[in-house]
């Protein structure tokens, strides 16, 4: 596999994300995308004209024609997806969550590293640029806080607003801070759908750092925002804006009167988060380069995720039993 030039690629779930994927590996110059599978037909139809006028294929056809599949189906189905593609020696890049459990989530590493194949997880924000900056800046966190939240749209809301959007900040948190979870404080709430659909978790280190993490997918507005007090400085992070701004002693302009501080604003116009993800995977697929998203990563986030969920269910349950919440419809 590593002496090819052209990784030939097939994408099972042809809805939102799936689609972005097609459309980013048709463009691709190493990439060769032969087909979508898709439980509805006509879905698979529609993205694959977008995409080139790539075929609709059975998910068993489409595992014998490639040498990687992208998973982009509904979270409930990743895992056997994932499964199958891995069984047959297949490269994976799977969308977040990795599984649906840590066992499920430990059996794809487990049998991804046995048989040499990259089990990439498609965490979107660590391929992008502001994220390569807070890890250049960023050494020693102390505090971080960061915002997630959107208006509310269908997509998704299979699993929670923690599985869905929170995880991405869990993901990007981790990967900042040097040290392992020692306690997970939550609060969530049911709006919309059955699970969470807002939810705020405090999420403390072993080492001390403190992060808070608030998302929510029932907003008025979009914000994708971080900031980060450490050793270093103050960094602040707008993944929308695409903007990030520096306070510390190293770079930038002088800010007057603060014994020797500098102010850093870098801006992007034009990276692709998803493209920088795809030529990453190629790189690892074909080129053995180390992946950066591995099923690890992806475990850890999902065993963060789980644990912010299991934190709001103990703070409902506390709240129900002291008659603060409706137990029937959990509301105040």
């Amino acid at each position: 596999m590593a002496e090819q030039s052209i990784l030939r690629v097939g994408i099972a779930g042809a809805g939102y994300f799936g689609r972005f994927h097609a459309l980013k590996s048709f463009k691709a110059e190493r990439e060769n995308l032969i087909g979508i599978y898709d439980p509805v037909i006509g879905n698979a139809i529609k993205v694959g004209k977008e995409a080139g006028n790539v075929p609709y294929m059975p998910l068993d056809q489409l595992l014998q024609s490639c040498d990687a599949l992208i998973i982009a189906a509904p979270a409930e189905f990743h895992y056997e997806l994932a499964l199958e593609a891995l069984e047959k020696g297949r490269h994976v890049l799977i969308e977040k969550p990795i599984a649906s459990t840590l066992d499920q989530a430990d059996h794809l590493i487990d049998l991804a590293n046995s048989r040499g194949l990259v089990l990439q997880v498609g965490h979107l924000l660590r391929y992008s640029a502001e994220q390569k900056v807070i890890h250049e800046r960023i050494k020693k966190p102390l505090y971080i806080e960061t915002m997630r939240i959107a208006p509310f749209k269908p997509r998704g809301v299979d699993v929670s607003v923690i599985l869905d959007l929170m995880i991405h900040d869990l993901d990007l948190v981790l990967a900042i801070v040097p040290s392992h979870i020692r306690k997970v404080d939550a609060l969530g709430a049911s709006v919309t759908s059955e699970f969470e659909d807002i939810a705020n978790a405090r999420v403390t280190f072993e080492n001390g750092c403190v992060a808070t993490i608030a998302a929510s997918r029932i907003s008025l507005k979009t914000e994708r925002k971080m900031r980060i007090f450490s050793e270093e400085g103050y960094l602040s992070a707008d993944f929308v804006e695409n903007q990030l701004v520096m306070i510390g002693k190293e770079k930038g302009m002088p800010l007057p009167g603060t014994n020797g501080f500098r102010r850093e604003v870098v801006k992007w116009k034009d990276h692709d988060n998803m493209e920088a993800e795809h030529n990453a995977f190629v790189k690892s697929c074909l080129d053995g380069i180390p992946v950066l998203v591995d099923g690890v990563a992806g475990r850890r986030a999902l065993n963060a995720a789980l644990a912010v969920i299991k934190s709001i269910k103990e703070s409902r349950e506390r709240m129900q039993v002291s008659g603060l919440l409706n137990s029937k419809t959990n509301s105040f």
